[in-house]
């Protein structure tokens, strides 16, 4: 059954894309057929793998708003051993295009419905933004992962995101979750890091992931050679913490699958 993860976060620079990049290689690795989504506008995602935001008249919003399917955006194969719908550069003018459509954020849901069969995970990056776009994200959902750096206004984020999550429920009659909760950036030399990390352990204990990802300039450098870190440099310290993630997701989520 698939699992639909999105990685988000109203807070930019936290790691987001890196994760949600970074996972879906190493899920792939792991021989789960996987399909990255990129609905950032920014395109990060897309890059990171070498590839240009799609720049044709087809995009993934001609197929939200109008009746385009949604399987002639994927791009089947990288090199990298997942599939991949890029980003556009007009998800810049998702909220006017959306804004005009009868329960707007309930599409996303209905067009991943018609690539379900092919995928074991559909990994969603979000934009760095709580606008309709993440919203429709996280009501795709049946996991969302939200990646947090070890510092103060990372826990302020946490508590927004918390926030932001009962007010949709509450708005649509959704029953959406936070399900993990992701150390990034962790430096154990910074006793900042350290201090936010015992704070995560003391009050989100359940939902706080295992896996810690570190600092590391491997996953810093990758993006801009235009490849995950796992086909960067397979040994760092990032790239195997990745890895660990993924095998922890599969043992933590595949036995509670909820279907999109």
């Amino acid at each position: 059954m698939l699992i639909t993860l999105v990685v988000a976060n109203q807070k930019g620079g936290v790691g987001k894309t890196t994760t949600a990049l970074n996972l879906a290689a190493s899920l792939s690795a792991a021989s789960r057929k996987v399909l990255l989504v990129d609905l950032d506008s920014q395109g990060n995602s897309t890059t990171g793998i070498g590839k240009e935001k799609r720049k044709e008249n087809n995009s993934l919003i001609d197929v939200l708003v109008k009746n385009d399917g949604l399987l002639n955006l994927v791009i089947e194969e990288t090199r990298y051993k997942f599939d991949l719908i890029p980003a556009s550069s007009d998800l810049i003018s998702a909220e006017i295009e959306l804004s005009s459509l009868k329960n707007p954020t309930a599409i996303l849901r209905s067009k991943l419905l018609q690539v379900a069969s092919k995928y074991d995970y559909i990994v969603i990056d979000c934009p760095p933004s709580l606008g309709m776009l993440s919203v429709s994200a996280l009501r795709a959902a049946s996991k969302v992962l939200i990646p947090l750096q070890c510092e103060y206004y990372s826990l302020e984020g946490l508590a927004a995101m918390n926030k932001t999550i009962k007010e949709i429920n509450e708005a649509t009659g959704e029953s959406i979750e936070i399900d993990g909760i992701l150390r990034t950036m962790y430096d154990s030399r910074i006793r900042l890091s350290r201090e936010v990390s015992k704070e995560l352990e003391e009050h989100f204990s359940e939902k706080l992931c295992d896996t810690v990802i570190p600092r590391n300039v491997k996953l810093a450098e990758a993006p801009s050679f235009g490849m995950p870190a796992l086909y960067y440099e397979p040994e760092a310290k990032g790239t195997l913490a990745y890895l660990a993630l993924a095998g922890e997701i599969i043992n933590k989520f595949e036995n509670n699958q909820v279907a999109i």
